[in-house]
């Protein structure tokens, strides 16, 4: 597997469960901490929007809890 091209940094500010099974939105980190901050230089705008049918899967994250994202080709 090669090394991430880069890393983002988002928090997840929703999670709804429907009947298609769960809805997580997720934004990216842009301030709070030093670390937050150097994070917001290479971190993109926007927002992530995951479904998942798998309860555990989306219970394993936290309305407010903040996740890495690493970006690595898929070659």
């Amino acid at each position: 597997m090669n090394a991430p091209i880069c890393t983002a940094k988002f928090k997840l500010t929703n999670r709804v469960e429907n009947q298609a099974g769960f809805t997580l939105t997720f934004e990216p980190v842009t301030s709070g901490s030093p670390e937050n901050n150097q994070f917001f230089k290479y971190t993109p705008w926007g927002k992530l929007e995951l479904g998942t049918i798998n309860a555990e899967a989306a219970n394993g994250f936290f309305v407010g809890g903040e996740y890495l994202l690493p970006f690595v080709p898929a070659d």
